[in-house]
């Protein structure tokens, strides 16, 4: 099973920032508001938060969910997002983010094979549950829908760049 020490600590970071940059894919393709964009932003931290409750819960899931628990690591995926995305536009923060899930996918497959569908499938679970935090055109936060279609074709592009096939609920 893989964990930390399966990885360098370069990419123990990356792994452990993959469920906040499902997040920011999702907020970048449709930004909703103030509120909405919280809400999108939340969902990758309450997955972590989930995920190390969760009894259910991969391996890996449950030693990246315990690696916010270690400051260094957090320090660590905290340097590597600013060092992504410092200074990028909302569009470009959405490209950035899908091809570092690529990256972070290929890794696993390398370095985490037997753990890498679980891990992708959760990271999906992610994304889906950030679309589905604010909802999409309302006013006041009434009306609009729950996942836009740019939200919907974001969902498709985080599948495609983990591998993983699926069709989006809506």
């Amino acid at each position: 099973m893989a964990d930390k020490t399966s990885f360098t600590p370069d990419e123990w970071a990356r792994v452990v920032a993959s469920p906040l940059l499902v997040g920011m894919a999702i907020t970048a393709a449709d930004p909703s508001g103030v509120w909405g964009l919280l809400k999108e932003g939340m969902a990758g931290g309450w997955a972590l938060v989930e995920a190390k409750q969760n009894a259910q819960a991969s391996p890996l899931v449950k030693a990246v969910a315990e690696g916010f628990s270690d400051s260094a690591t957090r320090t660590a995926v905290q340097q590597h997002i600013q060092s992504q995305f410092k200074g990028a536009k909302m569009p470009d923060v959405k490209a950035k983010a899908i091809g570092e899930l690529r990256a972070v996918s290929a890794l696993l497959d390398q370095k985490a094979p037997q753990d890498a569908g679980p891990f992708k499938a959760w990271l999906r679970e992610v994304a889906q549950k950030a679309a589905e935090a604010g909802n999409e055109g309302g006013f006041l936060g009434f009306g609009g829908v729950a996942v836009s279609d740019a939200e919907k074709a974001t969902l498709a592009e985080i599948s495609g760049a983990l591998g993983s096939v699926g069709a989006t609920r809506a």
